[in-house]
């Protein structure tokens, strides 16, 4: 027998494990689109995988007690201000109306959309730890989208709710009756339930690799599409498509209602009676505008920026900033709701 059938064969390339480790130490960059193309880890499925990183706004320990603050303060102002709209509009009769009764599942769906990411928030800046177990980073995503939609999806209805108060003045309550008034809220959360459980199934059949750092402060859906280590392009183009008409839909809803208002508006040949009836849409126009601003916003900001992490703190607009300036836009401009706030006080002062 010879040597070269016992000694093993003597191989002249580098295996790929020691390569890709070779070139992070010589700091070129590796080939490939995903991080298990580029040798960076071994995929494995996010079911086996128990958590996630969340980067934050900051990896500054110096910054960590001020943004606890920060945040803390504004998640409490959210919840005080939206709790007093909602008790407001319920201890007041005068205030049953369709238009306030959309307002208080608006406040409602704000308070739940902030507690989905906030509070997780605070606990990692509090304890300084930036992990997420994979059932929390999957009820993050599912109550994100199904809250984030909800939100849209009111607006659009408070909106078709000004067009019949405005247009049709005489049948209003026949029209916007207490049965049609819930059908609507539940067909809302109908449609936002099945858009958060098709990114729920999404999300959760993606593989991921070790190690996973996410730049946000919540388990962004689009955030974990680009650190998957499976191909995601199929699940792009399905979010893009769903997500155009989970915007597009209501936002051309609230465009058209409000097409129909100016149109009616304009018919009214006495200036008076024209801002007062306008003046019923202030607040939900400014609302609208916050809401599809600072989403369009961050949106843009995404696309133009190449920093994640930017991303992450334009996202605190519409995620925190928005919600907690709504319930101020409805009682400031409305005065039927700042005298009920004033005899809510006087009643437990």
């Amino acid at each position: 027998m010879t040597d070269s059938a016992i000694l093993p064969v003597l191989r002249t390339e580098p295996e790929p494990a020691l390569l890709a480790r070779k070139d992070r130490n010589s700091g070129f960059p590796l080939l490939g689109h995903t991080p298990a193309e580029r040798g960076e880890c071994k995929p494995q499925n996010q079911t086996g995988y128990s958590e996630f990183l969340l980067l934050g706004l900051s990896d500054d320990p110096e910054m960590q007690p001020l943004l606890f603050a920060v945040f803390l303060s504004l998640y409490l102002v959210i919840m005080i201000a939206n709790l007093l709209i909602i008790l407001a509009v319920v201890s007041d009769s005068h205030l049953h109306t369709p238009m306030y009764f959309f307002l208080c599942n608006l406040s409602l769906t704000d308070i739940i959309f902030s507690t989905t990411t906030v509070p997780k928030m605070l606990v990692n800046l509090q304890t300084s730890s930036k992990s997420i177990t994979n059932a929390e980073c999957l009820t993050q995503v599912t109550f994100f989208i199904l809250f984030g939609c909800l939100d849209s999806l009111l607006l659009a209805v408070m909106a078709y709710d000004r067009l019949v108060a405005i247009c049709q003045p005489l049948h209003y309550l026949v029209i916007m009756n207490p049965r049609t008034c819930g059908l609507l809220v539940l067909l809302s959360f109908f449609f936002s339930f099945l858009d958060s459980q098709l990114h729920y199934l999404m999300v959760s059949q993606l593989t991921f690799c070790a190690d996973v750092e996410i730049p946000h402060f919540f388990c962004d859906p689009s955030q974990l599409l680009n650190l998957a280590c499976s191909d995601t392009s199929t699940n792009n183009i399905l979010i893009y498509f769903v997500g155009a008409i989970v915007a597009g839909v209501p936002l051309s809803g609230i465009l058209f209602s409000y097409y129909k208002i100016v149109s009616s508006i304009a018919r009214i040949p006495s200036s008076v009676s024209k801002y007062k009836a306008f003046s019923t849409c202030g607040s939900h126009l400014s609302v609208v505008c916050l809401f599809y601003g600072t989403g369009l916003g961050v949106y843009l900001s995404s696309a133009v920026s190449s920093s994640l992490r930017k991303d992450a703190v334009a996202s605190v607009m519409y995620t925190v900033v928005t919600p907690m300036l709504n319930p101020f836009i409805y009682s400031l401009r409305n005065r039927d709701i700042k005298s009920a706030l004033w005899r809510l006080l006087r009643v437990y002062s």
